[in-house]
């Protein structure tokens, strides 16, 4: 087994805040009062009205699965990769959720859509840097 390089402790690094951002993102939108979404734009209300409860677990689970297999990255583990596997079949079922059953197209903004289109990115390039971790035999 070698050594986790100092290139990929500094991306699980990079990937963990950015994991830890979308769970604080996920629990202030859990937060959120029927006064603070009355004080949305109708288009937002409508969006969550429309988004159904699996996507948001969906949600749920890109984020913490993601924050999980960050740190077994940082560790070196294994488990690191099915850990993000789920994480971005999390982003995926969210995203059909979002843009899909909830007409999340009409609805939200290019800025939305680039946000999300970054977020996809992101759990496609974890899987990848877990997956070659693991078959370079830096994972345990």
């Amino acid at each position: 087994m070698q050594q986790a390089t100092r290139g990929l402790r500094v991306w699980a690094g990079l990937a963990l805040l950015w994991n830890l951002l979308g769970c604080a993102a996920f629990i202030s939108d859990l937060r959120l009062t029927a006064a603070d979404i009355a004080a949305l734009p109708a288009a937002q209300q409508a969006l969550y009205a429309a988004r159904p409860a699996w996507a948001v677990a969906a949600t749920a689970t890109a984020v913490f699965g993601g924050v999980a297999g960050c740190v077994g990255l940082l560790l070196a583990r294994r488990w690191a990769v099915p850990l993000l596997a789920l994480s971005l079949l999390g982003i995926v079922a969210q995203d059909i959720g979002l843009f899909v059953l909830a007409n999340g197209v009409a609805l939200t903004t290019p800025v939305v859509w680039a946000l999300q289109g970054l977020v996809l990115l992101v759990g496609i390039g974890l899987l990848v840097l877990a997956r070659r971790a693991a078959a370079r035999g830096v994972l345990r």
